[in-house]
């Protein structure tokens, strides 16, 4: 990993922490005048990631300035040579010699000043002529890797470039570059040369430094600080990585309020810090929420010039170091600010330990990366100011934007009186609101930090801003007033009563009007009460797909009870501990498959096969309250034991009015019911047809693992609407004949996280259709939030916003509220949530 432009200005750090001087080096550099060097360790890395990418211009320095006056072309083309003459390194360029790179330092290398035309010509054709040449890769193997050229304005006004390749210069170059620059223009004469080149530097670097025993204590420190492995911050970001070309880094920018500022030195003042320790801990703080992750690395550069023999040397010093976001919601800010100040210190003992090593140590090979993020500080102090140039008026140009180096980098410069902040982020990855909320969301936790120094990082709150406004109250604003429902079972029978001949049920080639399901279920359901089935009395039902199952689950409801499905295929064990745990007082099955189900001894038994025709087919009309238990449906135990989650009608009732609200299906829709009935899904595969006047179609036993029957049943029952699982989906969308499927106009998707190549694979072969994806756990009333798809070019499918009636929180491990995006745990409250079953609660807050 190689660092940003900007350097951490070294002796800076060390005055502010406090220390009078920076670090002790192990020897001196020695002066070895020859011209063939190995690389420093900072040089590999930047030539190991051009074999990548050869024709990438990522690590170009680009610099513009304006010269007002009388310009001596001639002059300033000498003063560039003196320059080159002074610097080796500007002479240099990295070759391959015995399938090694070394640095070759060129004697004859001269830089030619281009000189560009530009009278009269509009402020855009600069502006290009800026850009095309920032964006032109060097070739590492030719010297030099610096040009210049003059853009003449008119008579009096020029625009002098000077582009670098970062291998041979670093931020803090750059004004020695200018200053050397104007005293050869100025003086006429040659430049002194340094006592040593860079060169010798990382002959130093390599030999000196390795063989002594800082490089020793301080490999042993990193090892230690990274002991468990390094993990990488994962940013949820607007646009997956690789989705578009290469573009510009963007950028925002603020000025730190005054109010803040003084706040800032105030509690650095009392609590013994720098302003560098409290704004890099606020920055880990806010990317670890963003993330969710509590453990991660960012990178901190340093100048790298710790030794008194290269502060006047142009060449890539730059080390950057790495820091560790280690956030415990239970550590205090005071905290996390003296564990920052801790490992900045060690870092300041440790500044000559290349990168490069600590890579290596963590055997992430020559081109891994050790981080993604930056946190950049620099300071007014270490910039000089623009040097005279005999005569003529130099001011410096906004830099021509260059492709990003990092995810983000945060860079905060400080003067005297106020702070200057700039977020620069992949415009590949971001999107520019993102990073401006990023930006305002870390002031405002930086804010929060300084008020409360001594509150856990859990209870830490962002102030209210409008995105939190949108979040906790806008997205949340689902207040919905449906017609008033008692029952699901009474919702089925208005239906009934509504259109009592129209079509029902399809099972193959067998129908039943909505009468004809009514009566059977009326019948099955007064031989369920003779039983003594009573209200919230859970009926476990034991059978496959087919009209009786249909039958089965609405005469449990008539009769008052809650249906606890028992899938016959689930393994007898997993049986026998729900039949054990739901306590049901009677079984519903079949008769072939009561003989293979572990059944508890005296359990009564009825079969869906036996008609009741002994039995009254009127509506058994007993009281339903809202609360009353619909079902309990057993989790699937991955995170320990299955729990049994009970939801009550009016929960299921509110689930499907909102659906249907939402989906609309009407007399013409035909929904296919495929999900195996011990999964939230199918309930409102069930009940939503049966409570709007469509018609609900059963797939056969095993259909539902069959994309090229699903795709027959689909046609034989001209199905409109049907359920996926993501994975399904994708299979079903392999199969050639889906595109027959053109009656199609509603998938619903549910149950795992949907795929961006799903959806756009939906979206290509059956264009006719609208995609949702849903998200609810079973604890829930099937479904919680919604979301129509769309190609939004996005690297993921958002779950969407809440159901009516109910409100979402995403919050993190201190239960605070977190930013759209981020990863963390999602919170119900409202309607349609379910109530614990047998002392197993689930999400129980009510609004």
């Amino acid at each position: 990993m190689t660092p940003h432009d900007h350097s951490t200005d070294d002796a800076l750090l060390a005055l502010l922490c406090g220390l009078d001087e920076p670090t002790a080096t192990p020897a001196g550099i020695v002066a070895l005048g020859t011209t063939d060097a190995p690389l420093s360790f900072a040089q590999e890395q930047l030539w190991l990631l051009a074999q990548l990418d050869p024709d990438a211009a990522t690590y170009n320095q680009p610099r513009a300035f304006m010269l007002q006056g009388r310009l001596r072309a001639a002059d300033l083309q000498q003063a560039l040579d003196r320059v080159i003459d002074r610097h080796d390194i500007l002479r240099s360029c990295i070759q391959e010699i015995q399938g090694q790179p070394r640095l070759r330092v060129e004697r004859e290398a001269r830089l030619n000043l281009r000189s560009v035309d530009l009278r009269g010509q509009p402020q855009a054709r600069l502006q290009a002529a800026l850009e095309a040449d920032a964006s032109t890769p060097f070739d590492l193997a030719q010297a030099p890797l610096l040009r210049a050229c003059m853009y003449q304005l008119d008579s009096d006004r020029h625009v002098l470039t000077l582009t670098s390749h970062h291998s041979i210069s670093d931020a803090w170059s750059n004004p020695l570059l200018l200053r050397d620059l104007a005293q050869a223009y100025a003086s006429g004469q040659a430049l002194p040369r340094p006592a040593v080149q860079y060169h010798d530097f990382a002959h130093w670097q390599r030999g000196a430094y390795l063989a002594s025993p800082a490089q020793a204590q301080a490999a042993h420190y990193w090892r230690g600080y990274l002991d468990g492995g390094i993990t990488l911050l994962e940013l949820p970001t607007d646009h997956p990585r690789g989705s578009r070309p290469p573009q510009a880094a963007g950028a925002c920018e603020w000025a730190m309020a005054p109010g803040l500022f003084n706040q800032l030195q105030a509690t650095c003042r009392s609590l013994g810090l720098t302003p560098f320790m409290v704004l890099l801990a606020a920055w880990q703080l806010v990317l670890g929420r963003r993330s969710g992750q509590d453990d991660f690395i960012l990178g901190v550069p340093n100048a790298g010039r710790n030794q008194e023999q290269v502060q006047e040397l142009i060449g890539y010093f730059v080390n950057s170091q790495i820091h560790r976001g280690r956030l415990d919601p239970r550590q205090t800010v005071a905290g996390l600010f003296d564990q920052v100040r801790r490992h900045a210190l060690a870092c300041l003992e440790h500044a000559d330990h290349p990168l490069e090593h600590v890579l290596a140590e963590q055997r992430q090979g020559a081109s891994g990366a050790l981080f993604h993020c930056l946190f950049n500080w620099t300071s007014d102090n270490a910039e000089q100011p623009a040097p005279s140039f005999a005569g003529l008026r130099i001011e410096p140009l906004p830099s021509v934007p260059a492709n990003a180096k990092f995810d983000l980098s945060l860079n905060v410069q400080a003067g005297r009186e106020q702070l200057r902040i700039t977020l620069e982020y992949d415009a590949t990855l971001f999107d520019a609101a993102t990073a401006q909320r990023l930006g305002q969301d870390w002031l405002a936790l930086l804010q929060a930090m300084l008020d409360h120094p001594h509150c856990a990082l859990g209870e830490l709150q962002l102030p209210s801003t409008a995105q939190h406004q949108q979040q906790q109250q806008d997205w949340n604003a689902t207040a919905q007033a449906y017609p008033s429902a008692p029952s699901i079972h009474a919702l089925f029978e208005a239906q009934v009563s509504s259109t009592p001949d129209a079509t029902a049920l399809l099972f193959g080639d067998t129908t039943l009007t909505y009468a004809q399901l009514n009566r059977q279920a009326n019948q099955l359901a007064h031989a369920l009460i003779a039983q003594g089935v009573r209200q919230d009395t859970p009926v476990g039902i034991a059978a496959e797909r087919s009209l009786e199952l249909v039958v089965g689950l609405l005469a449990i409801l008539k009769a008052g009870g809650a249906y606890v499905p028992l899938d016959p295929e689930y393994p007898a064990e997993r049986l026998s501990y729900m039949f054990e745990d739901s306590s049901i007082g009677l079984l519903l099955t079949q008769s072939h498959l009561r003989n293979l189900l572990p059944l508890p001894a005296g359990l009564p038994v009825l079969l869906l096969d036996t008609a009741q025709t002994a039995q009254p087919e009127h509506d058994p009309q007993l009281p339903c309250t809202p609360e009353q238990l619909a079902y309990v449906i057993y989790t699937s135990g991955s995170t320990g034991r299955p729990k049994g989650a009970g939801n009550s009608h009016q929960a299921l009732a509110n689930r499907l009015q909102w659906m249907q609200a939402a989906y609309k299906l009407d007399a013409s829709d035909t929904v296919l019911q495929k999900t195996p009935f011990s999964f939230d899904v199918s309930v409102w595969e069930f009940f939503w047809p049966l409570i709007t006047g469509a018609r609900l179609a059963i797939a056969a036993p095993g259909d539902h693992r069959d994309p090229a029957r699903l795709v027959q049943l689909i046609e034989q029952h001209q199905v409109t609407t049907l359920h996926f699982v993501p994975s399904m989906l994708q299979a079903f969308l392999l199969d050639g004949e889906m595109a027959r499927c053109i009656g199609l106009q509603r998938i619903i998707c549910s149950g795992e996280a949907l795929p961006v190549e799903a959806q756009l694979q939906v979206f290509e072969h059956l264009p006719q259709a609208r995609l949702y994806n849903l998200y609810g756990p079973t604890e829930a009333a099937i479904d919680v939030t919604h979301w129509t798809c769309r190609d939004e070019g996005k690297t993921s499918v958002p779950i969407g916003t809440p159901i009516a009636n109910l409100g979402c929180w995403i919050l993190d491990a201190g239960l605070q509220p977190q930013a759209a995006g981020v990863i963390g745990e999602l919170y119900l409250s409202g309607a349609g949530l379910a109530r614990g079953y047998h002392r197993r609660p689930a999400l129980t807050a009510e609004r």
